[in-house]
């Protein structure tokens, strides 16, 4: 098993080419392993597997059938920009050499890599090919994105989410990846723990749906009107195609195929086990019933608590993080959610922003040795949950107030409201002029 310092502190940032694309210094040469870059070929395929078809069907099912095509429509296009973005500037201000807070210019459009470009992974003299590296984190950006989506569904224009992407990757996804990820960045010098996305990802996009609901407004009927899925069977789909996607999120982030990558495998199986049966456990003990829906609910926070921690984490530390976040989810998502009036649609802060920072936190307790984690011998638990604590605010401050000026931008721009009576139609005939099922 890896050292702590190599794996614990972060999964992805040594991918950096050493900043190869800076002129003070230049990287040693790189051996390109085939192992491990058909490992991370594969681990990105997953990753995009999450997001197309995965997070659409998850995500589809859980609205009404009028709406069905707009979330796709969305998820679809966002991710779209997300590649486009991704490959013109925001790889650059994610991951070339930069201050404490947003990278350089240096990789614009991906300028200096080509296909014998290498990226470090985590031993010495080995790598692989930068331009896996770049698509590989390119899909962590499009589910990103996409997460923010399930906030603001059965409501907002189709234009609006894209503009809404474009921006916010730019201003709020690429800065966050570089302070977490990247050797110069604010978040990664305090040695915060980010193994895979806790911060980066899920704390982000929960915060940023948050600020987008209060940007939308409520949908037309909240709280009067019965909104009930569609089809909990795509739900059920969807939640199955996240979970498979999920082992190369995690695993994947170890960027290596080794040992690192089999601890991330095996918490990536019992974290999310852990969240389905304490999510199925709380709804017995409430409402009599166990649903389908919780479960599918409780798989999902148990794999966004264990994303920070998949590397650093021993299993029964795993399962501690799926049944914490699991419960502390359902409590904000089936009690204080609705007591708060906060039309949260498809709950992305109730379980992506809390189960997040939950996990993130968590990631500071789990990783000590003594609890079957894999820190230093001289892991401190106060020391490294308290920045852990520092790391998440700052993520949740940027998120916060990025999102919000790339939301104003589009209210500006473009309005984010379709109108009421095409919300009451449906934005699949009225955004897109299509039906998702003809019968």
């Amino acid at each position: 098993m890896k050292s702590f310092n190599k794996v614990g502190r972060i999964a992805a940032v040594t991918g950096l080419l050493a900043f190869a694309g800076s002129a003070e210094a230049a990287a040693p040469a790189l051996s390109i392993d085939k192992g491990d870059t058909a490992w991370m070929l594969v681990s990105t395929i997953l990753v995009l597997l999450m997001v197309l078809p995965g997070l659409a069907l998850f995500y589809g099912g859980l609205v009404r059938t009028k709406n069905m095509l707009s979330v796709l429509s969305q998820v679809l296009g966002i991710t779209a920009v997300a590649i486009l973005v991704w490959v013109g500037w925001a790889y650059s201000l994610a991951f070339d050499a930069g201050n404490a807070f947003v990278g350089g210019t240096g990789k614009l459009f991906l300028a200096g890599i080509d296909g014998d470009s290498a990226s470090a992974t985590f031993s010495e003299g080995v790598g692989i090919p930068e331009l896996v590296f770049v698509a590989f984190q390119m899909t962590f950006a499009a589910i990103t994105a996409s997460l923010v989506v399930g906030s603001l569904v059965e409501r907002v224009k189709f234009s609006a989410m894209l503009l809404f992407a474009a921006i916010w990757l730019t201003i709020v996804y690429a800065p966050i990846a570089h302070m977490v990820w990247a050797s110069d960045g604010l978040i990664f010098g305090m040695g915060a723990l980010d193994f895979a996305g806790g911060t980066v990802v899920h704390i982000n996009a929960g915060i940023a749906g948050l600020v987008g609901v209060f940007f939308a407004g409520k949908r037309i009927g909240f709280l009067r009107e019965a909104t009930p899925p569609h089809s909990l069977v795509m739900t059920m789909v969807g939640t199955g195609l996240l979970w498979v996607g999920w082992f190369g999120f995690n695993a994947g982030s170890n960027l290596e195929a080794t040992g690192g990558a089999a601890v991330a495998m095996i918490n990536t199986f019992v974290a999310p086990a852990a969240g389905i049966l304490a999510w199925m456990a709380a709804e017995r003990l409430v409402s009599g019933k166990p649903s389908l829906l919780g479960g599918a609910s409780g798989a999902v926070a148990g794999l966004v608590a264990v994303t920070p921690a998949a590397g650093t984490s021993g299993v029964l530390g795993s399962i501690v993080l799926g049944v914490a976040a699991a419960l502390v989810c359902y409590w904000f998502v089936g009690s204080l959610k609705n007591r708060l009036k906060l039309d949260d649609s498809l709950d992305v802060f109730g379980i992506h922003g809390l189960g997040g920072i939950v996990g993130s936190i968590g990631t500071g307790i789990v990783s000590a040795p003594v609890l079957g984690g894999f820190g230093a011998e001289d892991f401190s638990i106060a020391a490294q949950t308290w920045i852990q604590l520092q790391a998440v605010l700052i993520a949740i401050a940027w998120s916060a107030v990025g999102s919000a000026i790339a939301f104003a931008i589009v209210k500006a721009v473009l309005g984010m409201r379709v109108a009421g009576d095409a919300e009451r139609e449906g934005l699949d005939i009225t955004d897109h002029g299509e039906r998702a099922y003809n019968f």
